[in-house]
């Protein structure tokens, strides 16, 4: 009988022994994501980091913070900020950050958020409270790199990056925003004026150039036609000069041979003229009226 109960009782402190070794394996692993790191402690200090996957751990000895490695943004809560020009505004911002270093992320500051947000909303004051509203409402640009560069500053003993930083709004007064409205109205109203005065310059302008350009063309088309009118005339009458040069030297030859046989004709004086005389030609004989020179008869015939 005692035997049986002795072999009852090591058999159940087996089965609890293997128990509670099951739930201390189970206990002992963990397991890590992808965008995760896992801190080993020992006894609550830092062992040593382990990437994704199972991890095993030392039972009641060892423990893991798991650190989520993804960027991740912050909402700066709307605050009222005063300009340089005393004017009272709402800004608020977004904050974009990633952990760098795990081990000071989780040991060197204990609320990041709250510390980034108190840090941003700091800063905002001071960027805006140096600038007047116009500089304010323009140089936005300007606020998102000055505030990303202060919290980049600030943030890097504590393992984190900001990656960016945007202010979403600047909101003034409504009285300011009214007036502001007004301006930019009378001033698109300037701009369209100058606008079209610009347009009927130009197309004035241009109108007038047109015309220009018309009678400039129609005054030298004119002209070319008179020189081409001129440059006919003038050939016509250089044509007509030499007609009436030819003609009239032939007949005033004509009238001068005429006048000399006439003369020589008057005197009824007979000459003798060789033929082939280059005198029959002036005096417009041929041949056969020329009386050729006989040659004396021969002596010894009758």
């Amino acid at each position: 009988m005692e035997n049986v109960l002795a072999s009852n009782f090591l058999f159940l402190f087996v089965l609890i022994f293997a128990f509670i070794m099951l739930v201390a394996l189970a206990r002992s692993a963990r397991i890590v994501s992808q965008y995760e790191k896992g801190l080993v402690l020992r006894l609550g200090r830092y062992r040593n980091t382990v990437g994704s996957g199972l991890t095993f751990l030392v039972p009641v000895v060892e423990s893991m913070i798991k650190v989520d490695m993804r960027e991740r943004v912050i909402n700066v809560e709307p605050q009222k900020v005063i300009t340089k020009d005393n004017v009272s505004v709402i800004v608020d911002a977004v904050i974009y950050y990633r952990i760098s270093d795990p081990v000071k992320a989780t040991f060197e500051v204990q609320n990041f958020s709250y510390a980034a947000t108190t840090l941003a909303q700091t800063n905002l004051r001071n960027l805006i409270g140096d600038k007047s509203l116009d500089e304010t409402l323009t140089a936005r640009d300007t606020i998102n790199a000055n505030l990303r560069a202060v919290l980049d500053e600030a943030t890097n003993t504590w393992g984190v990056k900001v990656t960016r930083v945007e202010v979403q709004k600047i909101d003034p007064p409504v009285d300011i925003t009214e007036a502001m409205s007004r301006q930019m109205k009378a001033e698109r109203d300037k701009r369209a004026n100058i606008l079209e005065a610009e347009g009927l310059k130009q197309s004035q302008i241009l109108q007038a150039e047109g015309v220009k350009q018309s009678e400039i063309l129609k005054a030298e088309g004119d002209a070319q036609a008179r020189i081409t009118r001129a440059n006919a005339e003038a050939k016509a009458i250089e044509v007509v000069s030499n007609a009436a040069e030819n003609f009239f030297k032939e007949r005033a030859e004509m009238s001068k041979r005429l006048d000399v046989l006439n003369h020589i004709l008057a005197a009824q004086t007979k000459f003798i003229i060789p033929a082939g005389s280059d005198l029959v030609n002036v005096l417009g004989l041929d041949d056969k009226g020329v009386v050729p020179l006989k040659s004396p008869p021969a002596k010894g015939h009758a």
